[in-house]
């Protein structure tokens, strides 16, 4: 209830919404475009994802070949891929955490 019984300004309240809703797309435009790294094996395997959790881009160091072993090359791409999506995860929750506070708590589709 509004005090003096009033009706909430429903155009003020649209307006609060879309910007809002302005203000996630842009959040999650600038997660798209950031990217953030994870490694494994003391950073003989690199991985690069951006916000959302895309894989961009793996850097294997030669020194983690072996012909004889790929199932622990195999690992380490699995470790680094996995550290750089949590890393991702939280950059999300920085940027998007606040927005989703502001609209009542946590959003579906998000990890939070």
């Amino acid at each position: 209830m509004i005090p003096g019984g009033g009706q909430p300004n429903m155009q003020q309240l649209l307006q609060q919404a879309q910007k809002m809703q302005q203000e996630l797309a842009q959040a999650q435009e600038e997660l798209a475009r950031t990217e953030v790294d994870g490694q494994a094996g003391g950073g003989l395997v690199k991985a690069t994802v951006n916000g959302s959790g895309e894989l961009r881009s793996l850097v294997i160091d030669p020194k983690a070949v072996d012909p004889e072993d790929t199932e622990t090359l195999a690992d380490l791409v699995v470790a680094a891929v996995q550290a750089a999506n949590e890393n991702a995860q939280q950059l999300q929750q920085q940027k998007l955490g606040p927005l989703a506070q502001g609209l009542g708590g946590g959003m579906p589709g998000l990890p939070f």
